[in-house]
């Protein structure tokens, strides 16, 4: 029975930690599903642990804990490969934006600077349009 209740609150903390880290934005949707799933499964074996024996004869296994196992592994299989896509994809699109920064920046660096006019030497020796000037460019 403590076996039952602690790997109850264990997988309890998981579903509140998963369902935190939704809310504050750390955990994406699709990822929150599957973790939840994954919760919910552990809390009905955890409530029902004969069901994992049942399904254990059902496939052909001796012993219910290998089937568990399977299972665990089965699912870390598909996470690994689940990143293994979004690496992948994320790859692309830095390698994408990577290639416009440098085709944007190649681009600025042909432009030729804007030529600054020639001061005009009798407009600079008459202080009234100097500070006329001034008040204009503010």
């Amino acid at each position: 029975m403590r076996a039952i209740i602690f790997f109850l609150i264990v997988t309890i903390a998981i579903l509140v930690s998963v369902f935190l880290l939704l809310r504050s934005g750390k955990l994406k949707e699709r990822y929150a599903v599957l973790w939840a799933l994954v919760g919910i499964a552990c809390i009905a074996l955890v409530a029902m642990p004969r069901v994992l024996a049942v399904i254990a004869d059902w496939v052909g296994i001796q012993v219910a804990s290998n089937l568990l196992f399977t299972l665990a592994i089965l699912l870390l299989l598909g996470v690994c490969l689940q990143l293994s896509l979004e690496v992948s994809s994320q790859e692309d699109k830095i390698r994408r934006l990577a290639e416009e920064s440098a085709i944007l920046r190649a681009g600025l660096d042909a432009k030729p600077a804007p030529q600054q006019p020639a001061p005009d030497p009798d407009h600079d020796n008459d202080p009234d349009t100097s500070a006329a000037d001034d008040h204009d460019h503010r």
